[in-house]
C-alpha cells in the first residue's frame, strides 16, 4: 500500500495530486486555512488543519502508515513547521520510504547572470531563502538519521493554469519591468508535477534537483511574448529603478542567475512538457 502525507497542499502540491495523485491508495493533506481545507474536501480529498503546532490524532494515524510524504509548506522564522510538529510522529513511521521537499533556486547566490548547479553552495541574500537553506538541511538530516532518501526539489519562477504573465495581461496587471542583464528561470506548474512523480519513482536521484526549464529569459522578453499571443498590446516598457513595487517585488531582482537542470533531464529522467517559456505560454494562451 501506497500512502501519501502533502504538508501543505498549495499550487504545486495540489497539481501533483491532479495529475498523479491516483498513483497512491490513500492521500492526507494538511492546510492552515479553514477556507482551503473547505475546498480540498468538496473534491473528497482527506484534509488536517496542521499549522506547526501538534498534529491532531487523524493526522498522526496517517504519518503512521504514511509510505511517502511531501512538504510543501515553507518555513517560518523558527524553522520548518511539518518537522517542528510532526518530526516525532515522522521518525516513528515504521513504512516511510521517501520524502520530497519543495524548496526554491532563491536558495543560490547572485551570479552576475551566470551559470548555477545543484553543486553550487547554496548562500542566498535573502531572509527567506536563508530560511530554505535551514530547512533543507534539516529536511537532508532527517533523512540521514532516519535512513530515509530525501530529495530537495528546487523549483524556479512557478507558472501555469491561473498564474503567470498570461493571468497578469488578461488582469491589466502585467508590468514590463526593465532591469538591463536580468534573466529568470521559469517552470510550468505540471513540469513540477512530473518532477516530483520521477522522484517518487527513482528516490535515489540527488538529493537536490533544480527544477528549471531549459532557457532562463529577461522578463520583459516574456511578457512581450505573452502579449503577442493573446494579441494584445504589451504594457509600456519601465525602468526597474523607478518601478512601484513592494520590497518584495524588488528582492526578486536582486539576484541574477541561470540555473541548469542537468540532473532533471540527465538523471531523473524528465522530459519537460514546457521546455521554455514560449511552450507554456503558448498552451495558457489557447
Amino acid at each position: 500500500m501506497k500512502r501519501l502525507v502533502v504538508f501543505g497542499c498549495g499550487y504545486s502540491a495540489r497539481r501533483f495530486l491532479e495529475l498523479h495523485g491516483g498513483g497512491f491508495d490513500a492521500v492526507d493533506v494538511t492546510t492552515r486555512s479553514e477556507a482551503t481545507a473547505a475546498a480540498l474536501r468538496a473534491d473528497g480529498v482527506a484534509v488536517h488543519l496542521f499549522d506547526g503546532a501538534p498534529a491532531s490524532a487523524a493526522l498522526l494515524t496517517a504519518i503512521a502508515e504514511a509510505t511517502h510524504v511531501l512538504v510543501s509548506a515553507p518555513p517560518d522564522a523558527t524553522g520548518d513547521p511539518s518537522l517542528r510538529g510532526a518530526g516525532e510522529a515522522l521518525r516513528a513511521a515504521r513504512s516511510l520510504r521517501w520524502v520530497g521537499y519543495l524548496s526554491t533556486i532563491g536558495v543560490y547566490p547572485d551570479a552576475d547572470g551566470g551559470w548555477v548547479d545543484e553543486a553550487t553552495p547554496p548562500d542566498s541574500d535573502s531572509e527567506r531563502g536563508r530560511r530554505r537553506v535551514i530547512a533543507e538541511g534539516s529536511w537532508l538530516a532527517f533523512g540521514t538519521e532516519k535512513g530515509v532518501p530525501v530529495q530537495i526539489f528546487r523549483l524556479a519562477g512557478i507558472y501555469g493554469p491561473g498564474r503567470g504573465p498570461v493571468e497578469h495581461l488578461r488582469a491589466g496587471t502585467a508590468k514590463r519591468l526593465i532591469k538591463p542583464g536580468q534573466v529568470f528561470n521559469r517552470i510550468h506548474v505540471d513540469d513540477i508535477a512530473a518532477a516530483i512523480a520521477a522522484g517518487v519513482e527513482r528516490p535515489l536521484v540527488g538529493p537536490v534537483i533544480n527544477v528549471t526549464d531549459h532557457e532562463p529569459a529577461a522578463p520583459q522578453d516574456v511578457i512581450a511574448y505573452a502579449a503577442a499571443r493573446l494579441g494584445v498590446a504589451p504594457p509600456p516598457e519601465v525602468p526597474f529603478e523607478t518601478a512601484a513595487l513592494s520590497p518584495m517585488q524588488r528582492s526578486f531582482y536582486s539576484s541574477n542567475k541561470r540555473v541548469a537542470n542537468r540532473v532533471l533531464r540527465e538523471q531523473l529522467g524528465v522530459r519537460l512538457a514546457f521546455p521554455t517559456y514560449r511552450e507554456g505560454i503558448a498552451a495558457l494562451a489557447r
